[in-house]
């Protein structure tokens, strides 16, 4: 294995993981969501601020509520595995080819 196939398997590594951490932070953000949080709280700042400019374009586009229930969060998880399993995978499937 090469230098660049190692470099792509770190780099593939890395954005897996770094999925995972935003998909937590989007199921996070769903369920304080349920709770009418108090909009000054910094740990509710930071978890809008870097969930809306993800929901924002799915809500636009599909309407983003389906009766009351908001399934933007849930078309944003889907879209991380999707990456996860299919994008990452073939990178990963890559860099050990190389």
């Amino acid at each position: 294995m090469s230098i660049f196939g190692n470099l792509i398997i770190a780099v593939a590594t890395i954005l897996y993981y770094g999925l995972e951490i935003y998909q937590w932070i989007v199921i996070i953000a769903a369920i304080i969501s349920w709770v009418n949080p108090d909009p000054y709280n910094p740990i509710v700042r930071f978890l809008y601020a870097v969930t809306n400019p993800v929901f924002r374009p799915i809500r636009r586009l599909i309407g983003g509520r389906l009766g009351s229930i908001d399934i933007s969060p849930l078309i944003v998880i889907l879209a991380i595995i999707l990456i996860q399993k299919f994008v990452i995978t073939y990178l990963i499937e890559i860099g050990y080819k190389i």
